[in-house]
């Protein structure tokens, strides 16, 4: 298979791998809320938060560092892939650990303590496949990745089904979390045999390597983690376990939705660092500019539409006791203007190595945001979260964008953008005037009410990308942008960088 043929398998299996993990996480996210309520969901969260907020401390970089350093092919890629495969081990569960031991001292209930202990798994496993997911993107077999977390959100989505049978409650849900997470790595390592036998290597001379080239992206990803992930833990602090619940359910949409740009980002990284590297100016500004405007068209109907269909969203994600929560996926919604060109953005600064020169943005992004979530969320709960996120991810997008333009010489349009905000509003007056065919309320939810509202949003989904076409916001080969790339030049810088 051809280069270009793989770079466009992946692609696609990627792109049907998160479209399968986002429906079996949705619909998760629907029977985790509807069994245990808001503040059982609220409980939940907490947990998933607070052991999330020591995962990343024991990150250190290396879901990105991997695939750059099994790249460089003055290295043993087994040696490289074993020892930041001991690192993380290590790394994961000293830190990890340590959350028990200090949520002994915080106003935590009991359940929530205990859950803490039953799912470190969820997150020791997932931190584990990072490594092995490095190699996949190196060879270029991604879709073994999107194999293993399918079928590790079916096993999750099967133990939801069994806790709620046999009534496990919180305990139950945690159990699940954690044996799909435990399933998904067993594949992840599994498939990897066939590229390498990844074992636990000691190499410390390497772990210093490690540790003084790569500080610099740890320490913004632990400055990233404090402005990202305080927001529901400081609410967790100060307001109930239901606030939490409350808050926590719109946010996992936040969150499924946010992964889209990321995986996206990941495959444009190895693009855009080869195109600097060999000096290709035109080839790094084309899929930079495109994966912006790209990023920029997916966002904008979503949060247009949000507008009008965030209260059936909840319902239907998350359960009628959820209803307070559409105000908030109203707000939070936002978000995704920065993160969507932002994340692309912030892997452009690694593709031109400019890490350190982010530092003193996170180290302000982080401090003004810790104080703002401080003063207002005791004031005004989960409202006051929302809008310090809002403001953290905005903020932290126009730096990275900063660094890009000033660093790289990017000359930035706004000519696409502009239009996909004209077809979004064009797609938001259709779901205006068309509401009183696709309303759901409360108590009357149906199955001919949720054909009735799939349909609308099939039908506003066709409405925005034709008018997207005729205003000239989109052409038939942007969707083909990658690929095209690839075959003009770009292709063989991926392949000389990675050794393919």
């Amino acid at each position: 298979m051809s280069l270009v043929k793989k770079i466009a398998y992946n692609t696609l299996t990627q792109i049907a791998g998160k479209i399968a993990s986002t429906i079996l996480g949705l619909f998760s996210l629907a029977l985790i809320t509807r069994y245990l309520g808001p503040q059982g969901f609220g409980e939940y969260t907490t947990v998933l938060t607070f052991l999330g907020f020591f995962a990343v401390f024991a990150d250190f970089g290396l879901t990105l560092v991997t695939v750059q350093l099994i790249s460089d092919k003055r290295r043993d890629e087994g040696k490289v892939l074993n020892n930041l495969f001991a690192f993380r081990l290590l790394s994961v569960l000293i830190f990890l650990g340590a959350a028990p031991l200090i949520a002994v001292f915080l106003p935590y209930s009991t359940a929530t303590k205990t859950g803490l202990i039953i799912a470190m798994a969820a997150f020791v496993f997932p931190a584990l496949n990072q490594i092995i997911v490095g190699l996949f993107q190196k060879r270029l077999c991604m879709e073994k990745n999107a194999i293993a977390e399918t079928v590790g959100k079916l096993i999750l989505l099967a133990g939801i089904l069994l806790g709620e049978k046999f009534n496990l409650g919180l305990t139950g849900i945690l159990l699940a979390t954690s044996f799909g997470a435990f399933v998904s790595f067993i594949l992840h390592y599994l498939f990897s045999l066939k590229f390498a036998v990844i074992k636990l290597e000691w190499d410390f001379s390497l772990w210093k390597e490690v540790i003084i080239k790569f500080w610099p992206l740890a320490f913004t990803v632990i400055l990233n983690l404090i402005y990202l992930r305080a927001d529901t833990l400081l609410l967790s602090f100060f307001k109930s376990a239901e606030e939490v619940g409350f808050y926590g359910a719109p946010y996992k949409i936040i969150d499924v939705l946010t992964s889209l740009p990321f995986m996206f980002a990941g495959l444009i990284l190895p693009i855009l660092s080869a195109a600097w590297l060999e000096k290709k100016s035109e080839n790094f500004q084309n899929v930079l500019q495109r994966s912006l405007d790209l990023m920029v068209i997916i966002a904008l109907p979503i949060i247009i539409g949000s507008q009008f269909v965030a209260k059936e969203t909840m319902l239907l994600a998350a359960g009628s006791e959820f209803s307070a929560s559409s105000v908030i996926l109203k707000i939070l919604i936002f978000s995704l203007l920065a993160i969507f060109p932002g994340t692309i953005f912030a892997h452009a600064v690694i593709a031109i190595d400019k890490q350190k020169k982010m530092i003193p943005f996170y180290i302000f992004t982080s401090i003004s945001s810790l104080l703002a979530y401080l003063i207002l969320i005791p004031k005004f709960s989960y409202f006051g979260a929302a809008a310090v996120t809002i403001y953290s991810e905005i903020t932290i997008s126009a730096f990275s964008a900063y660094c890009v333009l000033k660093y790289s010489n990017f000359k930035f349009s706004l000519k696409k953008m502009k239009r996909a905000l004209l077809a979004s509003l064009i797609m938001g007056l259709f779901l205006y005037f068309s509401r009183t065919f696709w309303q759901i309320n409360i108590g009357e939810l149906s199955v001919i009410a949720i054909l009735k509202f799939a349909l609308t949003i099939i039908v506003a989904a066709g409405i925005y990308l034709v008018f997207l076409l005729i205003l000239k916001g989109v052409k038939k080969d942007d969707l083909l942008m990658i690929i095209k790339k690839q075959k003009d030049g770009g292709g063989q810088s991926f392949g000389s960088s990675t050794g393919i």
